[in-house]
C-alpha cells in the first residue's frame, strides 16, 4: 500500500483538527483534505464572522461583549456543505437561517471579528455551535483552538506551522496575485504581532494540543503537506488494527 492512500476497508477518523497560526496553510490544506475524503470542510472563524456580521446588521455595538455573546447564544449559526458551489463558495454559512457566507466576507466585518472573536463570553457561546458541528463527523475542521479547546476529543489532531518568513512571503504572493500593493517587511512584522496576540491571550491561546501531529510546512508544497497529512490518516488507521 502506497503512503497517502488510505486503506477503503478501514475506519476513517471521524473528526480531524486542523490548528495553527495564520498563512500556515490550514484553510488550503484542510479543504483539499475534506474533498479527497469527501468530508465537510469547516474553517470554524466563520462563526465568528457570522456573529459579527449578525451584530453590525441589527445594531448591537461591537463594544458590548454581553450583547454580542447574547447573540451567539440566540442565534442558529451553522455550517453546511454548499449545495451549489459554482459561485467558489468552499462552505454555506448560515445565520439565523439566512445564506451569510459571502456577506461574512464584508469589509465591516473585516474590521470587527477580530475584536469579536477575543470576547471570552463570544467564544465560550460559539464552543456549543463548533462541537454541534464537529461531533456530527466527517469534517475537518480547521482553526487556531479546535484541538485543544473546542474538539480535544478529535479523532486526528494536526497542528500545521511554517516560519514566520515563509509565511510572511505567501502572503506577499497572495497580495500580490491580487493586484494589491504589499511590503514584505509591514506583512512580517504583522505576522510576528499577531502570533505574540495568539500565543500569548489569556482565552484559547494558540498552540499545539499535547497529542497533535505536527506538521512543519516552510519547505513543503500543499500537494507534499497533503501527502503527509493522509499518511498521517494511514498510520491512524494502522494503529486500530
Amino acid at each position: 500500500m502506497n503512503v497517502g492512500a488510505p486503506q477503503p476497508s478501514a475506519a476513517l477518523p471521524a473528526t480531524i483538527a486542523i490548528d495553527g497560526p495564520a498563512a500556515s496553510g490550514k484553510s488550503t490544506i484542510g479543504h483539499a483534505l475534506a474533498q479527497r475524503l469527501g468530508y465537510l470542510y469547516f474553517d470554524t472563524g466563520v462563526v465568528y464572522r457570522a456573529v459579527t456580521w449578525l451584530a453590525l446588521t441589527r445594531g448591537v455595538p461591537i463594544s458590548d461583549e454581553v450583547a454580542v455573546a447574547q447573540l451567539a447564544l440566540t442565534v442558529p449559526i451553522d455550517v453546511v456543505a454548499p449545495a451549489d458551489a459554482c459561485d467558489g463558495r468552499l462552505a454555506t454559512v448560515l445565520a439565523g437561517g439566512e445564506d451569510v457566507t459571502w456577506a461574512v466576507r464584508q469589509p465591516q466585518v473585516d474590521a470587527n471579528v477580530s475584536v469579536v472573536s477575543a470576547y471570552p463570553r463570544v467564544r465560550d457561546a460559539l464552543k456549543m455551535h463548533q462541537r454541534r458541528i464537529g461531533h456530527a463527523g466527517r469534517v475537518v475542521m480547521v482553526g487556531r483552538d479546535i484541538g485543544t479547546v473546542i474538539m480535544p476529543d478529535a479523532d486526528l489532531k494536526i497542528y500545521l506551522d511554517a516560519s514566520p518568513a515563509e509565511r510572511a512571503r505567501r502572503r506577499c504572493e497572495e497580495g500580490r496575485e491580487r493586484g494589491l500593493p504589499v511590503s514584505y517587511e509591514e506583512i512580517l512584522a504583522a505576522m510576528r504581532r499577531r502570533d505574540a496576540f495568539d500565543s500569548g491571550r489569556r482565552t484559547a491561546p494558540l498552540r499545539a494540543a499535547p497529542d497533535a501531529q505536527v506538521v512543519d510546512s516552510t519547505d513543503l508544497s500543499a500537494p507534499e503537506v497533503l501527502q503527509q497529512i493522509m499518511g498521517l490518516i494511514v498510520a491512524w488507521q494502522e494503529a486500530r488494527d
